[in-house]
């Protein structure tokens, strides 16, 4: 693959990464320390998930290639659904920082989020296998896009929430279901 087939690669890998990192920023408003370790977590996981899907290589293609989707779309439905009912709950003087960051938001959700914004790259590391692409320039490639876009994003994210409050996080809750549902659409319709 060229330097800018990767580098497009990349990009369009991290793209679902940087939408749900603008939400995950409103809904936490990290500090850019806290921007900087999102950006790790998500760009970690997105590396890792086309090393597993080359991993897994042809023996489990059809497999995954037939529930991916489900899962992608059942983990940011979830995760998506609760930040809309965590902002429509909080009252307006809880609409801070502070307010917003313990909980439920902890890690585990954080990797959650990641993992289902991944979902995608584990099926390109099937079909990478498939063509004999170096595997690890590629993963490393798509991890440091998505660092870069995610770290980006939270940022964004932490600045839109602070002027608008739960109305930004209800939007981001609503743009993973959105990713989730185009997930899953554009799956089925490629099978019908």
């Amino acid at each position: 693959m060229s330097p800018f087939g990767i580098v497009a690669l990349s990009l369009s890998m991290s793209a679902d990464a940087f939408a749900a990192s603008i939400a995950r920023g409103a809904s936490t408003r990290p500090d850019f320390a806290g921007a900087v370790k999102g950006g790790l977590v998500f760009g970690a996981v997105e590396a890792i998930t086309p090393l597993l899907g080359f991993a897994a290589g042809l023996a489990t293609a059809s497999f995954v290639g037939a529930i991916d989707h489900w899962i992608a779309f059942a983990i940011l439905g979830v995760v998506g659904a609760r930040m809309i009912w965590e902002a429509a709950r909080r009252d307006e003087a809880e609409d801070t920082p502070a307010a917003a960051a313990p909980g439920w938001r902890g890690g585990l959700v954080l990797v959650a989020t990641a993992i289902g914004t991944s979902i995608d790259a584990a099926a390109v590391g099937v079909s990478l296998a498939l063509v004999g692409e170096n595997i690890l320039v590629i993963a490393a490639a798509i991890g440091l896009a998505t660092f870069t876009m995610t770290t980006i994003g939270l940022s964004i994210g932490r600045v839109a929430g602070a002027r608008l409050g739960r109305t930004v996080e209800i939007l981001g809750g609503i743009a993973l279901i959105t990713i989730g549902s185009v997930i899953l659409y554009e799956h089925l319709s490629a099978i019908g």
